[in-house]
């Protein structure tokens, strides 16, 4: 299977250096040599020629917001668009925003602020790839939210912080979750203290580094898109 993966960001300069960028945490979070990848810098303007030039697409996070007026966030979009139902589609964080509003959603900055650290949903019916779980925590770090829930989509997973934190879509075969599974802790702790003082004060910081002395489900949430993009048909023509 061919996967696109739609980078919109990067991490800090001197973290990427040290831990790689999102579609390397993406990688190795699903397995290196379990598709056939290809990167497409969408925040950079390169967009795929169409929506078949890969099985699916998994948008990573970004530090944009979707309500942003960007070129590439328009053309982003755009693309989406034209790629429902003709190609799988993955969101993480930025990922799971931008196909919200793309397929008639809301996004805001949320008054609730900054989550970060390590969050739980609790999981609203079975969901492949993740047993017999009723619930799972990995990494957050979003203040954007979606607030309108697309048509077609149902919500799989939510918190009281975040209610529509993980979509599934049955007008097409989508899926989409405000977590971060492909941070590994080290990284997420970094990432932390590379904002701190700056979007996070010291006690919320704080906070959410200690939180990731708990357990995560990083591995079972790469096991759901695994197990999500095995449904998809053959590579395509």
């Amino acid at each position: 299977m061919k996967l696109g993966i739609l980078k919109t960001g990067a991490p800090p300069a001197p973290l990427e250096a040290q831990f790689g960028s999102y579609p390397d945490m993406f990688q190795r979070l699903l397995g290196r040599d379990a598709y056939d990848y290809e990167v497409f810098d969408v925040a950079a303007g390169e967009t795929p020629a169409s929506a078949e030039a890969c099985d699916a697409y998994l948008v990573t996070g970004s530090s944009a917001g979707v309500y942003e007026a960007e070129p590439w966030i328009a053309d982003l979009i755009a693309f989406l668009r034209a790629a429902r139902g003709r190609a799988g589609l993955v969101g993480v964080c930025f990922g799971h925003q931008v196909m919200a509003e793309a397929f008639g959603g809301q996004v805001i900055k949320s008054p609730k602020g900054w989550g970060v650290g390590l969050h739980a949903y609790t999981l609203m019916e079975p969901v492949p790839g993740l047993a017999n779980q009723t619930r799972l925590a990995a990494p957050a770090s979003h203040q954007d939210q979606v607030v309108v829930l697309p048509p077609g989509a149902r919500v799989l997973g939510a918190s009281d912080f975040t209610p529509y934190g993980m979509l599934a879509y049955d007008d097409q075969p989508a899926i989409s979750i405000q977590l971060h599974p492909e941070f590994e802790p080290d990284y997420a702790r970094a990432l932390i203290e590379a904002r701190r003082g700056s979007r996070y004060a010291d006690e919320q910081a704080d906070q959410a580094v200690a939180s990731y002395a708990a357990p995560d489900d990083r591995a079972a949430l790469g096991a759901w898109i695994s197990a999500f993009l095995a449904t998809l048909p053959p590579a395509r023509g």
